[in-house]
């Protein structure tokens, strides 16, 4: 693995300890030369709880408030944070600060990420094989 993947791995291994509040849990990873694939599951916490009485507009995905109310009872739109987008947009921060800044590594992200809310046992199953299985498939990758 490069040294940037090697941080890639470090920082996401980090991501439970440093959101303790969402109740986090890792499952299957891998970081591959060009992405990176995850399982990420968010356990029921006081950002996504049904017992929350927020009369605020809700995100329906990730149950977050995506409105706030300003000092002169306007409505404004929040910032994202205790979802899914605030944990990648972490993640990938901390990946970009060290290859600037600490490993002098010309890197770039692509500008988004692709999700997938996983219903079932299912589909949970075959992802995470799919994962698993991701590095033996490198040598058909058709952005390597």
């Amino acid at each position: 693995m490069s040294d940037i993947g090697k941080v890639a791995e470090i920082e996401w291994l980090k991501t439970v300890e440093l959101r303790p509040d969402m109740k986090l849990e890792l499952g299957e990873f891998v970081v591959m030369p060009n992405h990176f694939h995850t399982i990420i599951i968010i356990g029921e916490n006081e950002y996504n709880s049904s017992q929350n009485n927020d009369t605020h507009r809700r995100d329906a995905m990730h149950c977050v408030s995506t409105i706030v109310k300003t000092a002169n009872n306007g409505n404004k739109f929040a910032p994202q944070s205790k979802n899914l987008a605030s944990i990648a947009r972490g993640f990938k921060s901390s990946v970009t600060t060290y290859a600037r800044k600490i490993g002098n590594i010309d890197f770039k992200w692509q500008t988004r990420f692709h999700d997938h809310i996983i219903r079932d046992t299912e589909s949970f199953d075959r992802i995470q094989n799919y994962i698993a299985n991701n590095p033996s498939n490198w040598d058909d990758d058709r952005f390597k």
